[in-house]
This record gives structure tokens, sequence and C-alpha cells, in this order.
């Protein structure tokens, strides 16, 4: 089974940048699209970016205009610059790879052991 594996997690002040890195163990096969959720303490798991295998990406609201998702097919990576941070953004953030039809049900798909983003005011 593939294994995802982030890094790049830490502190940072409001305004500033942070970037994340995401491997996976082997070829991701049908698992088409590969991204990324957060959740923060007390709050539902949310969708934070993605990047399908042929180049599409998708934000939402929240994160569009700020943060940025680049992906490496040959070296089944993706990794996520997250620019101009807020406190909001404060969270544990997932990688998460999946095909098409499961990568946005948070039921379905594989995810990454998460690694902490902090923001402070």
């Amino acid at each position: 089974q593939v294994q995802l594996v982030e890094s790049g997690g830490g502190s940072a002040q409001a305004g500033g940048s942070l970037r994340l890195s995401c491997v996976a163990s082997e070829s991701l096969g049908d698992l088409t699209v590969m991204g990324w959720y957060r959740q923060a303490p007390g709050r539902s798991r949310e969708f934070v970016a993605s990047a399908r295998s042929d180049g599409v990406t998708q934000y939402p609201d929240s994160t569009k205009g700020r943060f940025t998702i680049s992906r490496d097919n040959d070296k089944n990576t993706v990794n996520l610059q997250m620019n101009n941070l807020k406190p909001e953004d404060t969270a544990v953030y997932y990688c998460k790879a999946g095909s098409v039809r499961h990568f946005y049900n948070l039921a379905f798909g594989t995810w990454g052991q998460g690694t902490q983003v902090t923001v402070s005011s």
C-alpha cells in the first residue's frame, strides 16, 4: 500500500510563508489526485488544495491566491507553498492521494501522518 510522508511544517508569523512537501513511497497508479487537507482543534478536516496528474489544480476560497500546490509525477511528490499565512491557517496538515472519485471524500483515499503548522499573530 502506498505510504505518504509529509515534511516542512513548523511555525511562522502572520504574513509569513511555509512550504510543505509530501512524497509517496511508490508510484500512485490510479491515485491520480494528490493534495492537502487540514484540521484545526475542534474543527472538521477541510480541503486545502489538490493537483491532478494532468496538472489541473483546485483550491477552496480560503486558500486561493495565497497557497500554491505543485506536483512532480516522476518523483511522486507534491508540495504546498503557503504565503501570506494567517492565524486561522493553524492546523495539522495532511497529505492525501486518491482517485478522482475518492479524493474529495474524507472516508476514502490514502493519508499521510500529518504535520503541524502554527501561525502566530
